[in-house]
Order: structure tokens, then sequence, then C-alpha cells
């Protein structure tokens, strides 16, 4: 798939992703944490892809090794970012990281985060901090 392509078509997740969480009542003022997924099976690009997210200024969390289905192995990190749930800066962060990707020849999967919302009703709430509920899982 051509990079142009490939940011159309996220570009467009991105809106939908951000609209279905503000519709089911997530925070549309809070800081998500943002983590995008790549993938390889060379170890090696990986890790480049992981140095050039980090010197783009996103968190990279260690690589892992996984087994699909069929047997294979793949490596994977995600590149973290913390900011508000906002089209624009999740499209700059998508078109920095798919262009990392296609650099690295690596796969970006593009990326999750958690509902923040309030905690269920009829649960007490600690008064010494905020409440940030997790519990929806990610969204992809």
């Amino acid at each position: 798939m051509s990079v142009e392509r490939q940011l159309k078509e996220q570009f467009a997740e991105n809106l939908e992703i951000v609209d279905a969480l503000l519709a089911d009542g997530s925070e549309p003022d809070a800081e998500y944490t943002i983590e995008h997924h790549f993938s390889a099976t060379n170890f090696d690009r990986l890790e480049k892809a992981a140095v050039d997210a980090f010197k783009l200024g996103f968190e990279v969390n260690d690589a892992e090794e996984m087994e699909l289905e069929d047997g294979s192995i793949i490596f994977c990190f995600d590149a973290i970012a913390k900011h508000k749930l906002e089209v624009p800066l999740l499209d700059k962060a998508c078109e920095q990281l798919i262009l990392v990707a296609g650099k690295q020849k690596v796969d970006y999967d593009g990326w999750g985060t958690f509902f923040v919302g309030d905690e269920v009703e009829g649960d007490e709430e600690d008064e010494d901090e905020d409440y940030e509920d997790e519990s929806d899982g990610a969204f992809h």
C-alpha cells in the first residue's frame, strides 16, 4: 500500500476513533496515553524504527517477541505519546510514524488508547486524586 493511501486511511480511522470515544462519554479535555503499534519480522529494522520514534519525542517501550497463529515470530513495540484526544495531533503523529515505518521497512499497526471518564455510579471516589476509568479496553 502506498504511503499516501495508508495516511488517508489512518486519518479517516483517527476521526472515527475519536468520535466514538467522545460519543461514548470519554473526557474531551483529558490527557490520553496514545500507544502507536509497530511490528516486524526483522528485529534490527524494528530497533532502528524505535530509535527514530524516540528521536521524534515518543516514549518507546522495549520490543517484545510474539508467536503468531502460524508459528512465525514477529517483534513489536509501542511508541507512546501523552496528549489530548485531538485529531490534528493524532494525524501529525501518525504521519511521522508511518514515514518512520516506511523508511525502516517495518509495519505501523495503528494506535490505541483507553476510555477516560467518570467512575461507575455508586463507587466511592478517592477525594485525593482524579479517577480515570481505563477498564473499558483499548481502541484500535
